[in-house]
């Protein structure tokens, strides 16, 4: 049984610092290509093996509080190389903190397995060392890659995070009863069966919080799909609001063209001339923005244009709507429905009212249908690794679902759409094979 020694402090250290860079490696694997980065995390190796090492030998009573403050560093460590949230590290941390404790464990058991057997030599430790350490943050990393994104990071919250302290702690907690107290149940007084409590113990809570974590991937799916669903819900309700009462102006159109006609033979003073010139110009608009080929485009673009115009927003249309007869009506509410929404949400901010454009264009491109609507905007864009806008609202976890149905949309016909900036323009670009 002397075979069965603790775990060598370095170990510890080293297994603490690799589980933070695994973690980093998924959330920020751009930034590891910096010198800087690496000069920064020898540093922290360096502070976690000389504090671990140095506090090796202390009394029971002070082991909890430094193994706290080794997860300390961690946190640090996290929220400094990953850019996150207090939250989003805080939740990361315990993760690695459980992850460094199993690979460490399973790596010790195993080496104190040989050597029992008379085959513990410093070649065999570095070597399961290298390839236990390697082999358990790359499979994490491969399993986790689907559902640790910096997206859902940012929807963490402090329920999240302390869900999962709460599962490390307790695993921790169990894992190591044996170290401290014997002779009552789930410990045992022989150090090769301690060995193998702690392991399993520990793969049984990364299990849980890997299930855990799918839960909460599934739910932020869920809720993503019903929001998905009620704006685009919203933006058919909207075209049908709109259809209505289009069909109503319709009826009048021409009466109305007529009447303007008569108006203009009779004599009366200049006031009313320039109110008929308004009239007149106010049905021209109206007439040369409903045609563009397809109903539903022409229904949402005359709404849109109706309420540019009480907001004094120019807004301008070249289209080919036939090219768009492919697409189902609820597809083409959602795309040019949001996409305009967005816009004008934006230029109806500009204090200065010249600079409240907005353009839609509808093109083919040899085989494709090219569609770009654009505006004026003097904010610099910042895009996530989703393509979404990173926003600076107080509502994150609402916000951008209106862009991500213009995506979805979009690859429902094969095709795509992405956002960029140019020359003070705002660009939505979406390319879909034509039938």
């Amino acid at each position: 049984m002397e075979f069965y020694q603790d775990i060598p402090r370095i170990c510890t250290a080293i297994a603490e610092w690799g589980a933070c860079v695994a973690y980093l490696y998924l959330l920020k694997k751009e930034k590891m290509k910096s010198v800087s980065f690496w000069l920064v995390s020898s540093l922290v190796l360096a502070v976690q093996i000389v504090f671990l090492v140095a506090t090796a030998n202390v009394p029971i009573i002070f082991w909890n509080p430094c193994m706290a403050a080794a997860a300390g560093i961690m946190f640090f460590y996290l929220l400094w190389g990953g850019e996150m949230s207090l939250y989003g590290a805080w939740y990361c941390c315990a993760r690695a903190f459980l992850l460094a404790e199993f690979t460490a464990s399973l790596d010790w058991q195993i080496f104190t397995f040989f050597q029992a057997g008379g085959y513990g030599c410093l070649w065999l430790q570095i070597l399961l060392f290298a390839l236990i350490y390697f082999a358990c943050f790359r499979i994490t990393i491969r399993l986790e890659r689907p559902f640790l994104t910096q997206e859902y990071i940012r929807q963490l919250t402090v329920k999240e995070g302390l869900a999962a302290t709460g599962i490390v702690v307790c695993i921790f907690a169990f894992s190591n009863l044996s170290f401290i107290y014997s002779g009552i149940p789930f410990t045992s007084d022989f150090r090769a069966d301690i060995f193998t409590i702690r392991t399993l113990v520990d793969f049984g809570g990364m299990m849980v919080l890997y299930v855990y974590q799918s839960r909460i991937c599934e739910y932020i799916a869920e809720h993503e799909l019903s929001a998905m669903n009620a704006v685009l819900k919203s933006q058919y309700d909207q075209y049908r609001n709109y259809q209505d009462s289009l069909d109503l102006i319709h009826l009048k159109y021409h009466d109305l063209k007529h009447q303007i006609t008569a108006l203009r033979a009779e004599t009366d003073e200049e006031r009313r001339r320039k109110w008929l010139d308004a009239i007149e110009e106010e049905v021209s608009a109206f007439e040369n923005m409903n045609k563009t080929g397809n109903q539903v485009l022409d229904t949402i673009l005359a709404a849109k244009a109706f309420h540019c115009r009480k907001h004094n927003i120019q807004i301008t249309c070249v289209a080919d709507g036939k090219l768009l007869d492919f697409m189902h009506v609820t597809d083409i509410c959602s795309m040019f429905g949001n996409a305009l929404d967005n816009a004008i949400e934006y230029v109806i901010m500009l204090p200065e009212e010249e600079k409240r454009l907005i353009h839609v264009s509808v093109s083919a491109k040899k085989s494709f249908v090219f569609i770009k609507i654009e505006n004026y905007c003097e904010e610099e864009i910042v895009k996530d690794e989703n393509r979404l806008l990173v926003t600076t609202k107080a509502d994150k976890k609402n916000h951008g679902f209106g862009l991500r149905s213009i995506y979805a949309a979009a690859e429902k016909y094969g095709g795509s759409a992405d956002i960029s900036q140019e020359n003070n323009w705002f660009e939505l670009k979406i390319l879909m094979p034509r039938d």
